[in-house]
């Protein structure tokens, strides 16, 4: 038997009791009973149409029944208001079909992580009476495959009373725990129809933007977790220049399959379940369904096994990308609610993020615009609003991305958090963010802040350098939130270098004095820092200014280079960068201060080569440096990249 309608009626003449007429399969279903129905793309269509085509035949025959199901996609039969006497819905997570019935009390939501519903329903802590499922043509031996929606369904059909299948010849065979035989299948219909399929939109500029910034925080071979939408596909997008990445996620995605066809995904450095990729169900397009048919690098497992922190803690670098509706300056976030008004669900959220902040090298990025209805409501706020749902505490989020940067707040304290969320919210949102924090004593009473193109970040300035011995330098320059790092740069410099960079005696830098430094006219002066990444952390080694004269023709500069990276070049190549710098802004030359036992600061500048004149008053030389031809004699650094997206 190699035709598989000739093996379908091999097991009809088998089982001829199970291919009974609809009337007769429907007339199991009581009144009061707890109907599920199989998830998203996967949910049986012609099953649902023909349970309503019933009810409409007999109308007192089906009464109170509640339909239970993760997520509807296609037929809702229950939101039409002639068949509330009959159904009522009960959703694990909610989308655009049960949004409003929800929030008007026609329907319900149960929130509650979903790697935990096989479980009850195995335990029968939820009851299902009858269950309406999709699967594929039986195979030989008599199995079927849930295809594109195993996660919660495999558990709800094997504790379920009453099993009915819709057989679809289109319903791709998956591999993994997706099998059930025929005999243990109590009704079966045998319908061919087209799957639903889900297009996300195309990611727009913002969306991009995030995708870039998230898409360089991604380490090859990392194991990755995404979603659905326009800033998932951006992420994905932007990480096909990575190599040996896995796969480990709830949900499968056209996107996650093209990376997986150009080999950017291959799972050979997972930790577990190496060499595959494991997912619990599929929304995607025809050509998705079709690659994943019968592919044995493709592996289905119920929410129990993929959504399950001890297992996905198992999987080393695991890295979990999830969306939020709001997220406070504290690091709380929501992306179940928006104040009282239910609007998704917990799904596998927490259950990712909190089992990768248990994975060796593990990482939770938390993505979202940073406003919503047109740029017209800020969604970093300084608390929650009231009546939201915390899907993420304090503790769960390592990074938070939106377009306008990356926050890391994994280690921090309040204030740090604060300031660091604040310089990713929208600019238009910053300054009032700043003054409620200082009201609600979240960050410094005296917290300066400069708002409009003054204080907007010039994230063109970004770039990478290799120094002439080989250091990769990051240089870019200062943000509002980079004081505690720039603690660090000032209380790590000798006394001499301290004294020496700042003319004084005085070896403190209090907050007073350190806010000069991060908060500045952009229009007026530059703060450059020169970075290098440590164990996953950025250090300054190097920082440098430029401030303009009131004409606007010259600038005073100075820079300060860590002890412990003195004699690698790297004030040569702070002022290498601040000179490009200055010439793009059309500035005629600096002017400098340096004292005279400061014989390494004056060679750096000398060997410059800039037409220099020079003055010694109180120890001090006056230097004035004029570019001239400089730019047509550069010294030989390397340029490795611009980072900003």
């Amino acid at each position: 038997m190699n035709d598989k309608k000739e093996i379908l009626e091999h097991w009809r003449s088998r089982y001829p009791d199970k291919f009974a007429g609809e009337k007769e399969i429907f007339s199991n279903v009581r009144r009061g009973d707890k109907i599920f129905i199989g998830t998203a793309c996967g949910e049986p269509q012609y099953l649902v149409r023909a349970l309503v085509k019933y009810v409409e035949k007999y109308p007192k025959a089906v009464a109170d029944a509640e339909l239970m199901q993760v997520w509807t996609l296609g037929v809702a039969p229950w939101k039409d208001e002639k068949f509330t006497y009959n159904f009522r819905h009960n959703s694990f997570f909610i989308g655009d079909n049960t949004r409003e019935k929800v929030n008007a009390g026609f329907a319900d939501y149960t929130p509650i992580f979903l790697s935990r519903i096989p479980q009850l329903l195995k335990n029968r802590n939820i009851e299902i009476d009858v269950a309406l499922f999709q699967a594929s043509m039986p195979d030989k031996n008599g199995y079927v495959s849930l295809g594109i929606s195993v996660d919660i369904t495999k558990a709800a059909i094997q504790s379920a009373g009453i099993m009915i299948a819709q057989i679809n010849p289109r319903m791709p065979r998956i591999h993994g725990d997706t099998f059930v035989h025929i005999k243990d299948i109590d009704y079966i219909v045998h319908k061919e129809e087209d799957l639903l399929e889900f297009h996300s939109e195309v990611p727009g500029h913002i969306s991009q933007r995030i995708g870039k910034y998230v898409a360089s925080i991604i380490e090859d071979g990392d194991t990755i977790q995404l979603g659905y939408g326009r800033m998932p596909n951006a992420i994905l997008a932007n990480i096909t220049n990575k190599k040996n990445l896995g796969i480990h996620t709830e949900l499968l995605t056209d996107s996650m399959v093209n990376l997986i066809r150009n080999g950017v995904i291959d799972n050979s450095r997972k930790t577990i379940d190496r060499g595959k990729t494991v997912a619990s169900l599929c929304m995607g397009s025809k050509d998705t369904y079709e690659f994943i048919d019968d592919n044995p690098g493709i592996e289905f497992r119920e929410v129990s096994y993929t959504n399950n922190p001890l297992i996905i803690a198992q999987l080393h670098n695991m890295t979990a990308i999830n969306a939020a509706l709001q997220v406070d300056l504290t690091g709380q976030s929501t992306s179940e609610s928006i104040g009282s008004l239910f609007f998704s669900g917990i799904g596998g959220h927490a259950d990712f993020m909190r089992g990768a902040n248990l994975s060796p090298n593990g990482k939770t990025i938390l993505i979202l615009e940073s406003t919503a209805k047109d740029g017209e409501i800020s969604r970093i706020v300084p608390f929650l609003d009231s009546g939201a749902g915390v899907t993420l505490n304090r503790g769960d989020i390592n990074y938070v991305v939106t377009e306008f940067g990356v926050a890391y707040l994994h280690g921090k304290n309040i204030r740090e958090r604060a300031m660091d969320i604040i310089s990713i919210a929208h600019p238009k949102f910053r300054a009032e963010l700043i003054q409620k924090a200082k009201e609600l004593n979240l960050i410094y009473k005296d917290q300066a802040y400069i708002p409009g193109k003054r204080g907007e970040y010039p994230e063109h300035l970004e770039t990478t350098r290799e120094s002439t011995l080989g250091d990769i330098l990051h240089f870019r320059p200062v943000r509002i939130n980079d004081e505690p790092i720039i603690k660090d740069f000032f209380y790590s410099l000798s006394d001499q270098s301290f004294q020496r960079r700042f003319m004084s005696t005085r070896l403190d830098m209090p907050h007073s004095r350190r806010q000069d430094f991060v908060v500045i006219d952009y229009t007026k002066e530059l703060t450059l820092l020169a970075c290098i990444e440590i164990a996953g952390k950025e250090r300054v080694i190097g920082m440098g200014q430029i401030i303009k004269t009131p004409d606007g023709r010259m600038g005073e500069v100075a820079f300060a280079i860590r002890d412990d990276y003195h004699n690698r070049d790297i004030g040569t190549e702070m002022l290498n960068y601040l000179t490009e710098i200055a010439i793009s802004d059309n500035l005629e030359g600096f002017t400098a201060e340096v004292l005279v036992e400061n014989k390494p600061m004056l060679r750096v500048f000398e060997k410059m080569g800039f037409d220099m004149h020079k003055t010694i008053e109180d120890g001090v030389y006056e230097l004035t440096m004029r570019f001239g031809d400089w730019k047509h004699n550069m010294s030989g650094h390397k340029n490795l990249q611009h980072n900003a997206p």
